[in-house]
């Protein structure tokens, strides 16, 4: 049986339904994106850069119809961004973006490649591609990189949100981020918005670079750090601050809270105690009654 609609209650006039209505109405202006969309896309882009993410029924599908797949899916979301803009060509930006998948593809094959080499767990490319949360990450964070310099609004971060759902990392897509980028394990990895990071660079799992404070009216601001080249960071350090920038060649050891620069090739490492001796803890005695 059908459940029936709530009838209203003697504090209010509304029925739950009435209420809700009201609330909608707070969103009436809003763009229509939708979540679902936006996974369509990522997996179709991630499909024409890498076949390991093409469905069953894809495989055989020329590679020039992918793309004109892309295309439209791509045209009908910056539709949906961008209503309201007349002087706005959707197919023209749409088709800017097709353009640039092959530097895209570079880029990423360029981070499989870099945590192929210095994971040696890892046995393949092939898997890194399929398997890595990391690698996953950093591809869609490459494809709304590419969107947010084309001017488009809203999707670039729901594109990085929605590869921060699945892997438990968060890139904005405003940080500029260099060649070879290696996130190992990932779970936990924060880069916001204003950040730079060169070329070789690793990352492991829990880092943050972040803002030393978060006020609006710093929106406008660096505030987040600039990691230089070939810098590596080990597991739950943090790194904080727009003016703070951690030298090339240099590395941060895990649980290190850094708010300062640091010159080039420095080590940076926390001290937990003054000896790393096991401590005995004092047994416990049970008094007999």
């Amino acid at each position: 049986m059908g459940m029936a609609a709530k009838q209203p209650t003697a504090s209010t006039d509304k029925t739950v339904a009435e209420a809700l209505a009201e609330h909608h109405a707070r969103y009436k202006s809003a763009t229509g994106l939708r979540i679902s969309q936006v996974g369509s896309f990522v997996r179709k882009t991630l499909a024409v850069l890498f076949p390991q993410f093409a469905l069953e029924d894809e495989l055989a599908t020329d590679l020039s119809v992918k793309l004109q797949d892309v295309e439209r899916e791509l045209g009908s979301l910056l539709n949906i961004v961008f209503r309201g803009k007349e002087d706005v060509d959707t197919g023209v930006l749409a088709g800017e973006f097709i353009d640039r998948l092959p530097i895209i593809a570079n880029c990423c094959h360029l981070d499989a490649e870099a945590l192929l080499e210095g994971d040696p767990a890892a046995e393949s490319i092939e898997e890194i591609i399929i398997s890595y949360p990391g690698f996953y990450a950093t591809a869609v964070y490459r494809i709304a990189r590419s969107l947010l310099k084309l001017d488009v609004p809203l999707l670039p971060r729901v594109l990085t949100e929605f590869a921060h759902q699945r892997t438990g990392i968060d890139i904005h897509p405003g940080a500029q981020i260099g060649k070879s980028f290696f996130i190992d394990h990932g779970t936990g990895v924060v880069i916001g918005g204003t950040a730079v990071i060169g070329n070789n660079v690793k990352i492991y799992q829990g880092v943050t670079l972040g803002a030393l404070r978060v006020e609006r009216a710093a929106k406008t601001l660096k505030r987040h750090p600039t990691i230089e080249d070939n810098v590596v960071i080990y597991a739950s350090a943090t790194i904080l601050g727009g003016n703070t920038t951690v030298g090339q060649n240099s590395v941060i050891g895990g649980n290190v809270w850094l708010t300062k620069s640091v010159p080039a090739w420095s080590r940076v490492m926390f001290k937990a105690s003054d000896t790393e001796d096991a401590i005995p803890m004092q047994s416990r005695t049970t008094t007999s009654k």
